[in-house]
């Protein structure tokens, strides 16, 4: 936590990539976005969900989760599964 006693985006996206880690039993690859609305955070965090060869093929997921401000876990879900080297719907 920052000194103020507050939650820094860099420590709520610490915290999510933990959960998602200790829900799942799978390493967090990265975390694609924070947002903060009046009282809680949202967190999208992606995991490789499936390891193939090649890597382009890997199924990946990505989990969303709203925490709240000490970091705890209010809800949890799986959003949409992808492969690595599927180019991204939004980016298109």
């Amino acid at each position: 936590m920052a000194d103020n006693g507050k939650a820094s985006v860099g420590d709520i996206a610490r915290r999510a990539r933990q959960h998602v880690a200790d829900l799942t039993g799978r390493r967090a690859e990265a975390v694609l976005g924070v947002e903060r609305d009046d009282e809680t955070w949202m967190v999208q965090v992606e995991t490789l969900e499936l390891e193939r060869v090649p890597r382009t093929t890997d199924l990946l997921a990505c989990y969303l989760l709203r925490l709240d401000d000490d970091g705890e876990v209010v809800e949890y879900r799986r959003g949409r599964r992808y492969l690595r080297g599927q180019p991204d719907e939004e980016a298109e």
